[in-house]
């Protein structure tokens, strides 16, 4: 069994629920304009919002564009003239305040937190993911969090993680492992960075791409099994 030494954690969906703050978040926002959030409302904004982020993910547009446009890009479909930057920060403030953990994430941050080194490694914004590690619990559990704004790299560029390895005390890539729900972003960063991945996907969705994770989970508490550790 290979001995890890350094951990890095994704944030969404894999620690922290953002389905369900983003759920909630877009409830409120769309109640401020006094507007109703249907189903289809909500799956397209989703689906405008991915292909966003996954161009962003791929150095196509900055994250200023992602977040600025999304919602004048979805009010425009359905007719409405909005202000996206506006919605944006009222969005955000919604945001900020979910902070819903995945099942077992605080149990098994707690109890690997003695044994390795375990840092955080998100796209995001900052004082949104700052805020709601803080109130989950999980912020003081970690050596350091490394959220993209700050770096200026994003996953899975490369630059990214090198800019978090240049700041790991003592690293080695062969100690390391990445955990996280993103394909894209968290294992195909993983291995572009010469590092082990662990892809959790809880729903068991389908790997259709040709990126490969060294490892597969269902639930965190898999993750004791990997590091032979409990």
């Amino acid at each position: 069994m290979k001995k890890y030494q350094t951990l890095l954690f994704d944030v969404d969906d894999t620690l922290l629920d953002f389905g369900a703050a983003e759920k909630e978040a877009l409830y409120l926002l769309f109640k401020d304009q006094n507007l109703p959030l249907t189903k289809e409302i909500e799956e397209r904004y989703k689906e405008i919002n991915q292909g966003l982020w996954s161009a962003f993910e791929k150095g196509e547009i900055g994250r200023d564009e992602v977040v600025n446009t999304r919602f004048s890009l979805l009010f425009k479909e359905y007719g409405k003239e909005v202000d996206g930057t506006l919605l944006e920060r009222n969005y955000r403030i919604h945001l900020e305040e979910g902070h819903q953990l995945i099942e077992g994430a605080l149990e098994l941050i707690i109890g690997l937190q003695d044994k390795y080194n375990l840092y955080i490694v998100t796209n995001g914004i900052s004082k949104t993911q700052d805020k709601r590690l803080r109130a989950s619990g999980l912020h003081t559990l970690f050596k350091d969090i490394f959220v993209s704004e700050d770096t200026g790299f994003q996953k899975p560029m490369k630059e990214y993680f090198d800019y978090v390895f240049a700041r790991i005390p003592n690293f080695l890539a062969e100690d390391t492992l990445i955990i996280g729900d993103s394909l894209s972003s968290d294992i195909k960063g993983g291995q572009l960075a010469n590092i082990d991945t662990c892809w959790f996907n809880p729903h068991m969705k389908s790997n259709n791409t040709k990126i490969m994770p060294t490892y597969h989970i269902q639930k965190l508490g898999e993750l004791y099994q990997i590091l032979n550790s409990k």
